[in-house]
């Protein structure tokens, strides 16, 4: 029996969360998928959260964070929004089971780290370029799943005749103008006008009480 590699357990693991889930992620279950003993998984990895987070590590892998060394924050952050959507789109099983464990892998901590950099760098305030980023990567997370989700999720075949507006808006020849795809761009454009006005008003603020805009945000709110 040829040796088994850590990759391949993640590879493992990776499939079963697409196609059962990430509650039947189990040492077991990758286990059986790779027809080793459970104990022989031990070899490569120390448990199953460690699993989780090599996973995790695969998805990361995906991400383009280059935008940030050579555009300004805007227009860097649009690109990894766009980057990240492409990488959980793709295993939008995973989203609910890395949103709901501590992160912990390396690689992750270090995209994050080129993100908050950036945004301190374009003048963004150290207490909120965490929540910036954080704004940003949940409207990605949920639009993965948006891409993802049936057809007919949303159609007007199935909408009583008195909901005259929602009708109306859902007409099918209009498909393309409320599909996850547009609204995924319609909001993180929004997202980014919003963003930007705030790091104007933010640096307005600063410079007319003479401090630089990291040194905090007289602007935020409660």
């Amino acid at each position: 029996m040829a040796r088994l590699k850590r990759e391949e357990l993640v590879s493992a693991a990776l499939d079963l969360i697409d196609e059962e889930g990430g509650e039947a992620l189990t040492m077991r279950s990758v286990a059986s998928r790779v027809d080793r003993q459970v104990s022989s998984l031990y070899n490569h990895v120390g448990s199953r959260s460690e699993l989780i987070e090599l996973v995790r590590a695969r998805i990361v892998a995906e991400i383009d964070t280059s935008a940030f060394a050579v555009q300004p924050w805007d227009a860097a952050l649009q690109a990894w929004a766009r980057s990240y959507l492409t990488a959980f789109a793709a295993h939008p099983n995973v989203i609910p089971l890395l949103a709901t464990t501590p992160i912990r892998d390396p690689s992750t901590l270090e995209m994050y780290e080129i993100v908050v950099a950036a945004l301190l760098d374009g003048g963004w305030p150290t207490r909120d370029a965490v929540a910036v980023m954080r704004t940003v990567e949940a409207h990605v997370l949920g639009s993965a799943l948006d891409i993802v989700a049936p057809g007919d999720l949303l159609v007007q075949a199935t909408v009583a005749a008195d909901l005259g507006a929602l009708r109306s808006a859902l007409d099918p020849d209009h498909a393309d103008a409320y599909g996850a795809d547009r609204a995924f761009r319609l909001g993180l454009g929004a997202l980014m006008h919003g963003l930007r006005e705030r790091h104007a008003a933010i640096a307005e603020t600063s410079s007319a009480a003479g401090q630089p805009a990291i040194a905090g945000d007289p602007t935020a709110a409660s």
